[in-house]
């Protein structure tokens, strides 16, 4: 839990794998139901990625709105939210956009089929997410392979100990990688287990990774998760995790840290120097 819980924001993170005929009709609920907070609401055929801040009573009407079975149809009853206070507003407005995927990633299709949908849909309730204290049993094991799902710069600023950096500065990067190791992996009996911050990449990537005969585990809510139930979950991790907001980064108590984007991003590296200077122009408009 973070030492910042009496601060007068509350940041909330959440997504769902679901159907949605109608992307657009669906971003003005959610606009509507989202005024007077800031943040982000990513809609597409596939489900909503959204990430909110506002005070802590009008993040809870949003969740408890969110969740009626009037709104999308009941869809996201049950919906988990990830919590953590906030210090520096997160954002400076709201956006809801209308995209082909609410997280892309690139991956191709199934091995040996090229059909673009034989993957099966990515789920976030099947028996491969482990709940914390289990992911924490599962990195003990020798063979288990921990991979980051994360861009490059998020691992080099914190990451689980022992994790592999696929290097990640493009999507095809990680499909690269896990391409070229797939084939060692699978004739070790070699498990995955695939974390990221939130779940979500994760969730779109395992079909994938199983298309590839891997066995792939995952962490349940991702780390921020992992930071909300365990206490003592530096024990595990090393560093800082990056949020992809103006709070720049949270230690694992989930409490804002004072690394700024110059630290995150190695401005010599083109796919990091615009993402800094993008982080100077968001500083700049705070101004």
């Amino acid at each position: 839990m973070t030492d910042q819980a009496s601060t007068s924001l509350l940041h909330s993170a959440f997504y769902r794998f679901v159907p949605l005929a109608h992307p657009h009709a669906a971003a003005d609920t959610l606009r509507a139901l989202a005024q007077g907070l800031q943040g982000v609401l990513l809609v597409a055929h596939e489900g909503i990625n959204g990430t909110l801040a506002g005070a802590p009573e009008a993040v809870a009407a949003f969740e408890a709105a969110l969740q009626q079975a009037s709104v999308l149809g009941g869809a996201l009853s049950g919906m988990p939210f990830r919590h953590s206070a906030c210090v520096t507003a997160p954002f400076g407005r709201l956006k809801v956009s209308v995209k082909p995927e609410i997280v892309a990633l690139g991956l191709p299709s199934a091995t040996g089929h090229p059909e673009r949908n034989a993957l099966p849909p990515p789920t976030q309730d099947d028996a491969s997410h482990l709940s914390p204290l289990a992911w924490r049993a599962l990195m003990s094991r020798q063979n288990v392979v921990l991979l980051d799902n994360r861009n490059h710069f998020e691992v080099r600023l914190g990451h689980f100990r022992g994790a592999v950096d696929p290097q990640v500065h493009h999507f095809r990067d990680f499909v690269d990688y896990v391409q070229a190791q797939a084939p060692a992996w699978r004739a070790a009996k070699r498990p995955v287990a695939m974390y990221c911050t939130g779940g979500i990449r994760c969730d779109k990537a395992a079909p994938w990774l199983r298309s590839l005969g891997l066995q792939v585990w995952q962490l349940e809510g991702g780390i921020l998760n992992y930071f909300h139930q365990l206490d003592d979950a530096s024990r595990d991790w090393q560093g800082e995790c990056f949020v992809f907001d103006n709070r720049v980064a949270l230690d694992s108590s989930l409490n804002e840290t004072d690394t700024t984007a110059e630290r995150v991003f190695d401005s010599n590296h083109p796919d990091e120097a615009w993402r800094l200077q993008r982080a100077r122009r968001l500083d700049d408009a705070a101004c």
